[in-house]
């Protein structure tokens, strides 16, 4: 199987080509970016599919981050996904940021909680707590900063995401120190592409995972009379 994975949910633009039958990664490529990937992200996959020696119609499936993160981050890397899937026929998956950003430290031990959050601005996270094996402990929530704060000091964890650093730093005195601290501002996308690969059939559609509303509102005031 060959998978597309993508990611501009947050501080990146990313793109992958996994091969299951090469046994892993051909070909990736992430861009530390805030703002522009729009811009980027087509030029990016355009290099990674050349590097992977693959057209689109090559691809099996196409799998994508869906949040949470950046609303505009997530529109064009959700767009995108869907399109190729469309355009080359071809089935499209989502994978949640968070789980993205757990998957490499659950893979390595499954039995310490792993606790994913991500900055959401205003003293918030998008927080998600995942228990021995992999299992959901706190489903995926936007949190006070001091809820993430307590949940990493009730017991020896791993704390991975970009609000990583922000919850050890704030972790009270005497409190069990985290056992790894994974403060990457974008998870990893081969993790991604992964994932994508291991995804039933006709599950985990590629729909963005938002968890709150967005900052800009419509003003009801300044829209013009209809004719």
């Amino acid at each position: 199987m060959r998978v597309l994975a993508i990611d501009t949910a947050l501080a990146a633009c990313s793109a992958a080509v996994l091969d299951t039958v090469f046994g892993g990664v051909i070909a990736s490529e992430s861009l530390p970016m805030v703002r522009g990937h729009a811009e980027a992200l087509i030029p990016l996959i355009a290099r990674v599919m050349a590097r992977a020696e693959l057209g689109m119609f090559d691809i099996d499936r196409v799998t994508v981050t869906t949040g949470p993160g950046s609303f505009t981050g997530l529109r064009v890397g959700i767009s995108a996904a869907r399109g190729i899937a469309l355009a080359a026929d071809k089935p499209a998956f989502g994978v949640s940021t968070l789980s993205a950003y757990a998957a490499p430290h659950l893979a390595e031990d499954k039995t310490v909680p792993v606790i994913a959050a991500i900055d959401a601005r205003h003293s918030h996270v998008y927080l998600q707590v995942f228990g021995p094996s992999g299992r959901t402990a706190l489903a995926p929530r936007l949190a006070p900063l001091s809820e993430a704060v307590r949940a990493a000091s009730e017991a020896p964890c791993r704390l991975v995401g970009s609000a990583a650093q922000a919850i050890a730093e704030r972790m009270p005195a005497g409190a069990t120190a985290a056992l790894r601290i994974d403060a990457r501002e974008a998870p990893d996308i081969d993790w991604v592409a992964r994932m994508g690969a291991v995804l039933p059939e006709g599950q985990a559609p590629p729909n963005p995972l938002y968890l709150r509303a967005a900052d800009a509102q419509p003003q009801n005031a300044a829209q013009l009379p209809r004719r």
